[in-house]
């Protein structure tokens, strides 16, 4: 059985940096693809593949792993940065990001990459998927791995996600444990004003599930979360993690218009010019936003 390598949270925080890093230069190479929630993401998949989960990189099918289901497929620019890190595949192939004949398409392919447990596009599909794979672990093969779902906050507004949400609790699945990425954004603006999705925490424990609220960015919470979930019975456990939509990035925090839109494309009233997007973004990820020193200066 392959062991987890012993990170302190401080290698993890400079882990999740580097995937941001590594996130603006594939998305300047592609040329297309999503940025905020891929660096708002970074923290909370690099405590999955260096802390949490139970995987091997050198054996992706191997039977007793715990499956990790992206449901938001668009933000897999952060789950390929940290597949890379954690020796899934080397980190130069980060570079073909969405060209074609590549491994790493703008949405996950099942049939591309080991170690990707679906295919995803379709917003809401993942819990139903999920729900399955945990309920065939749990009743059909009688075995000990868990599942993890990822899933955007702006995808609760898709009905499927709520007839899986009762399949699970109905069915005590309490190997699965569901992560929203609560960053408060969808492509069209601000998830309240397209579709009022408060309050999301009384609304999963109402359909019986366990919910913990976390700070995405904390790595300590995260870990911590994950490990209580293994402790909850009979119930499916949601973690709702509050995150920064483009964090480490000044002009892309909190700004929806970084949702869909990579660095060095467009120029856009109020932000760096195109030319610049990409270099700024590295230099305030390098320095903390300018919390440290660069030695690239």
């Amino acid at each position: 059985m392959p062991t987890q390598k012993q990170y302190s949270i401080a290698q993890l925080e400079k882990k999740a940096n580097e995937i941001r890093q590594d996130i603006i230069t594939m998305l300047l190479e592609a040329k297309s693809g999503h940025s905020a929630g891929p660096l708002g993401m970074a923290d909370i998949f690099t405590a999955l593949y260096f802390k949490v989960l139970k995987h091997d990189p050198k054996n992706p099918e191997w039977e007793d792993r715990d499956r990790l289901i992206l449901s938001n497929g668009h933000i897999c620019p952060v789950r390929y940065a940290a597949m890379a890190h954690a020796g899934y595949f080397k980190k130069e192939e980060l570079m073909t990001l969405r060209k074609f004949g590549s491994r790493l398409q703008g949405h996950p392919e099942r049939a591309r990459l080991p170690g990707m447990e679906t295919t995803s596009g379709p917003l809401g599909s993942g819990l139903s998927q999920a729900s399955g794979m945990a309920y065939a672990g749990k009743y059909l093969d009688k075995k000990d791995w868990r599942v993890f779902c990822l899933m955007s906050d702006g995808e609760q507004e898709c009905g499927q996600t709520w007839e899986a949400a009762m399949f699970a609790a109905k069915n005590r699945l309490d190997n699965l444990v569901a992560i929203i990425d609560r960053n408060n954004i969808q492509i069209d603006g601000f998830t309240e004003d397209v579709m009022p999705l408060e309050d999301l925490k009384a609304k999963y424990e109402a359909f019986n599930w366990h919910v913990l609220e976390i700070d995405g960015h904390n790595m300590e919470e995260i870990i911590d979360a994950c490990n209580q979930a293994k402790a909850i019975h009979q119930k499916p456990t949601l973690i709702l993690a509050h995150t920064i939509p483009g964090k480490g990035v000044s002009f892309m925090e909190n700004d929806f218009k970084w949702h869909g839109t990579p660095p060095g494309v467009s120029d856009m009233p109020g932000e760096p010019a195109k030319d610049e997007q990409a270099k700024i973004a590295l230099k305030e990820l390098r320095t903390l936003q300018g919390k440290i020193s660069s030695e690239h200066e």
